[in-house]
């Protein structure tokens, strides 16, 4: 069974950093579609950004430029560093993985979340 792990979360000024990461375990991670999600309060869900199983990456308008995503296969880990944050980046953010190496079809594994909160 696919578990994932989110840490690296918590609170920081506008302007500031952190890092995310995300520990997969349970089934082949090195060609899987990987992404991540946030949840703001009162909003739905968005994808934020997702690489799939060659690499390729994607990112939301909204975080181009001050997001990146990355995968260490060795370690089976996703990352998500995040520079430049603002108050509107506060959220509940979840990495999520596909079946295969697409990230066309629908995500079907989740993690529990971790808490970011930006103060401006």
């Amino acid at each position: 069974q696919v578990q994932l792990v989110e840490s690296g979360g918590g609170s920081v000024q506008a302007g500031g950093s952190l890092r995310l990461s995300c520990a997969f375990s349970g089934s082949t991670y090195s060609m899987r579609c990987l992404g991540w999600f946030r949840r703001a309060p009162g909003k739905g869900r968005e994808r934020v950004a997702s690489i799939d199983g060659y690499n390729v990456t994607s990112y939301d308008d909204s975080v181009k430029g001050r997001f990146t995503i990355s995968r260490d296969n060795a370690k089976n880990t996703l990352y998500l560093q995040m520079d430049s944050l603002k108050p509107e980046d506060t959220a509940m953010y979840y990495c999520a993985a596909n079946l295969g190496s697409s990230c066309v079809t629908a995500f079907v594994y989740w993690g529990q979340g971790t808490q970011v909160t930006v103060s401006s």
